[in-house]
């Protein structure tokens, strides 16, 4: 299989990106692990929130994303930074109003989706998700900036950013987590990995707009107010935007429900899952990143009108995104205790986590046909149709068959797995059926 140019071009920055991504979870997970396995749970439970509530103005970077590639393709330059502007504005109104909510019904919120749990994680769930709250207009602004520069073709920029505010999370995280003795700074725990992690993103939040003001190769905002909206912009945004991000609200409220179910397993598999999922962020970094290239080229090449190139190179990313995540999953088959051991000391933890990752490996081999074939059918503008299958997919399979597996037949968490892998294979299979007809050309900007 050759790698082109093209691709390579996109796709380098898009995974040094998520590497770093991936670098902060990871990171705060192990910090976290070694305050305890009460620690490790309660940030578990909370992004699992997060994840879900940030899927709504995670939808205007999806919008925003595929109409600037559209604009770029067609060589609409003026219409791509109106866009810009547009989505930014819309991003930050949407972001406020969910961080309003939450912080009202926050301690209702948690007692309700995790009554089960022991007290100790309750608390520190309670802290931390206080303290991640406030962050959420400055990951709408980093979500939509970086969306906006990646579907006009920057990947570059918000790689460089990426990796200044994950240092900046890492470090920080170390000092306010454990302390420094001689400096008579205390440890602040859990609190002190939400601090980190609040600061990290909204320098990223800052830096990313100077970046849009100063202006990069083609987007360039010259002022946000006083602001119009235009609302055939609006329209542009959200009639892609919205079902990508009801979408992704279907994908985490599914999600939410399914660690309901593993919170009656105890804090053992709390744990395991938490720390399963960090392990595999690290072997879907070039997956993750050809998604996001996948949602550019395609739409990029549909703005150009070129539909026979945007399904070839759809299909040519699908196959080595397989070779890639296949390969990389293999080599951690043998290392995946090890792997887990450097979050927690609990054997049964390391156990569970070890079954976990070993089983993701095998399933590998249909996480692109899932997850890099909807990327694509979204930068056509076909999310209608991906809104449809992820909700089949997570409430049928997800959490249907994922009861009936780690409840009813007494699979535990390993059957919440199984069921995550049934998913991936039913949602791959109708993208692949709906790329072969002409339908998902059909959405285009």
């Amino acid at each position: 299989m050759l790698i082109r140019k093209n691709v390579l071009k996109l796709a380098v920055p898009m995974m040094v990106e998520q590497i770093f991504v991936m670098l902060l979870g990871v990171c705060n997970t192990m910090m976290a692990g070694h305050i305890g396995e009460e620690a490790v749970s309660a940030i578990g439970m909370v992004d699992s929130l997060n994840t879900l509530f940030i899927s709504f103005f995670a939808a205007l970077s999806v919008g925003a994303t595929v109409v600037v590639a559209q604009q770029v393709g067609q060589e609409k330059p003026k219409m791509a930074n109106e866009t810009a502007k547009q989505a930014i504005v819309s991003g930050i109104i949407v972001s406020g109003v969910i961080t309003l909510l939450l912080w009202i019904f926050r301690v209702p919120l948690i007692n309700f989706l995790y009554g089960s749990a022991v007290e100790l994680v309750r608390s520190n769930a309670k802290l931390y998700m206080e303290f991640t709250l406030f962050t959420y207009p400055f990951i709408a602004i980093s979500q939509i900036a970086n969306g906006i520069l990646r579907g006009a073709g920057d990947t570059k920029t918000p790689m460089y950013i990426t990796m200044f505010i994950n240092i900046i999370n890492i470090f920080l995280g170390y000092i306010l987590i454990y302390g420094i003795k001689f400096l008579y700074m205390p440890s602040l725990g859990i609190a002190g990995a939400a601090l980190a992690i609040a600061i990290a993103r909204m320098i990223g939040a800052i830096i990313i707009m100077i970046v849009l003001f100063r202006g990069s190769k083609i987007i360039k905002i010259k002022k946000l107010f006083p602001f119009k909206f235009d609302m055939k912009v609006q329209k542009s945004i959200f009639n892609i935007g919205i079902p990508a991000g009801m979408e992704q609200v279907i994908f985490q409220a599914g999600k939410l429900l399914v660690q309901v179910f593993i919170v009656t397993m105890g804090t053992a598999s709390i744990a395991a899952n938490a720390i399963g999922m960090s392990i595999t962020q690290i072997i879907n970094v070039p997956g993750n990143s050809l998604c996001l290239a996948a949602t550019t080229l395609v739409g990029q090449y549909v703005g150009r009108n070129n539909v026979k190139e945007a399904k070839s190179i759809l299909i040519y990313l699908v196959k080595f995104a397989t070779v890639c995540l296949v390969c990389l999953g293999i080599l951690f088959v043998p290392i995946a205790e090890w792997l887990a051991s450097l979050y927690t000391n609990s054997p049964e933890v390391i156990r569970l986590t070890g079954i976990l990752i070993k089983s993701n490996s095998v399933a590998l081999l249909v996480w692109a046909t899932s997850f890099v074939l909807s990327a694509g059918l979204k930068g056509a503008g076909d999310t209608r149709y991906t809104m449809v299958t992820a909700f089949v997919g997570m409430w049928a399979f997800r959490i249907g068959l994922g009861y009936v597996l780690a409840i009813v037949l007494k699979m535990g968490i390993l059957g919440i797995w199984v069921a995550m892998y049934i998913d991936w294979l039913v949602r791959g299979t109708m993208y692949s059926l709906r790329l072969r007809g002409n339908k998902w050309i059909m959405h285009r900007v």
